[in-house]
């Protein structure tokens, strides 16, 4: 959907020389997706690691995500613009509010959409989206936007948080899922049903992760500093997970959300 790489390469903490040689490998190992964000201060590294990689613009998909001091009136564009610059490059694949709400409350939707859809119009983002929104806001950015302008929704999602009603509203509605800490931040390994799955594909318990989302048509970011684990990551495309294999992960959901800061919007 939307011809986005359905595995991406999360660049959160991957700063300095460190950050640009982990980025690269990713490139070099075949990731064609590069997530960032105005807040994690991983664009410049990004665009250093692209520049290294020798590969065409047009062959790496690049994300990021508009912070929520930029969603102010009247900054947006111009922040969405200083990526750009800071990239190298000139224009996004698909640019992301990171957040409905800020520690200081709501933020102003029916403004920084409005910012939002003129980026896009501008050639500054050929596709926009939304992260951490609930399906409540999500009605109400496609009753300002109009149905079908929200290509791709970012959460946290992976076998201990499944988020499956926002996952099939999203994808009833035509908007692509991006999962982020699809890992769970390691905490899969060592689960008994996982680790059953994992031997049978003779596979690692974070590729079986990786796996269980990807069966379900969604996008995965994992990260890492490893190049070893980069590159497991990445070979999670090749596992195919069959219905009972899904479904029995699936079932060790709890609910364990690890992005929950205070402030957060009420959660669906």
């Amino acid at each position: 959907m939307y011809n986005i790489p359905p595995m991406g390469f999360g660049t959160f903490g991957r700063t300095g020389a460190e950050g640009v040689a982990a980025i690269q490998f990713a490139l070099e190992t075949g990731y064609r997706h590069l997530d960032t964000a105005q807040s994690y201060d991983t664009e410049r590294e990004c665009g250093e690691a692209l520049r290294r990689s020798g590969l065409p613009r047009a062959e790496v998909f690049l994300t990021t995500k508009v912070t929520g001091a930029n969603c102010a009136r009247g900054r947006l564009l111009a922040s969405l613009q200083g990526s750009c610059e800071t990239l190298g490059v000139d224009s996004l694949d698909l640019t992301l509010i990171h957040w409905p709400v800020t520690p200081g409350g709501r933020l102003d939707m029916p403004a920084y959409l409005a910012e939002l859809a003129e980026a896009q119009s501008r050639g500054l983002t050929r596709l926009i989206g939304v992260s951490n929104f609930t399906i409540s806001d999500l009605e109400e950015a496609k009753t300002i936007l109009g149905p079908g302008r929200i290509a791709n929704h970012q959460f946290e999602r992976h076998p201990y948080l499944t988020n499956q009603k926002l996952v099939n509203y999203c994808l009833y509605n035509g908007i692509s899922v991006t999962c982020y800490l699809p890992l769970a931040r390691g905490a899969c390994a060592g689960d008994p049903v996982i680790e059953a799955v994992a031997k049978r594909h003779v596979a690692t318990p974070h590729q079986i992760a990786l796996a269980f989302s990807l069966a379900q048509g969604l996008i995965v970011i994992p990260t890492s500093g490893n190049l070893e684990r980069i590159a497991e990551n990445f070979a999670a495309r090749d596992i195919r997970l069959d219905a009972d294999e899904i479904a029995a992960i699936a079932a060790r959901n709890r609910n364990a959300r690890q992005i929950n800061p205070s402030w957060s919007p009420k959660w669906d």
